[in-house]
């Protein structure tokens, strides 16, 4: 009994494994992780495709091949935030251009880096010295072995800075 299913198992697998009458492929497509080989079979005299066999390899990584770079991160930040607010002072509207323009500047130079399959979002706020607190809160699905992140702070007599970037890794 367990020889037919293996023998009927075998004959299955060199059915799909056949290559075209011609021996050609298609086309090779490659897309993330996920490598697709198109087969087409074609019946002579007729120009339509009888049967397309699509083989997926789906090679799995299960975590980042390198380390996220924390402290590269904190001199970028360390970098743009002192110097755009070395001597600025406070007001309302320059601090929401300033806001989006730090974390635009501090994402892209990030994405420099190229570190491969890293999420990176950036957060920044700016506000004024005038004897308060600040307390904010990030909810995201984290993952303590693969995601990280890099905090920096800054501080002059008018306002100042605190600056996230969090980098959530993407299988």
């Amino acid at each position: 009994m367990a020889d037919l299913v293996r023998d009927k198992r075998e004959k299955q697998e060199k059915k799909v494994d056949k290559m075209p009458a011609d021996g050609t492929r298609d086309k090779e497509k490659h897309y993330n992780s996920v490598i697709f080989y198109v087969l087409t079979f074609k019946c002579l005299g007729i120009h339509n495709v009888r049967s397309i066999f699509v083989f997926v390899r789906v090679c799995v990584q299960t975590g980042p091949s390198k380390p996220f770079p924390v402290t590269d991160v904190l001199k970028i930040l360390k970098e743009e935030i002192d110097n755009k607010l070395q001597g600025e002072k406070y007001e309302a509207q320059r601090s929401r251009e300033l806001t989006l323009t730090l974390c635009e500047v501090i994402k892209n130079r990030v994405k420099q880096l190229q570190i491969p399959r890293y999420r990176i979002v950036v957060k920044v706020h700016i506000g004024q010295i005038i004897g308060q607190g600040i307390q904010t809160r990030s909810g995201f699905l984290w993952d303590p072995s693969t995601d990280t992140f890099a905090s920096h702070s800054f501080k002059n007599d008018s306002l100042f800075c605190c600056a996230t970037v969090f980098a959530v890794y993407f299988e």
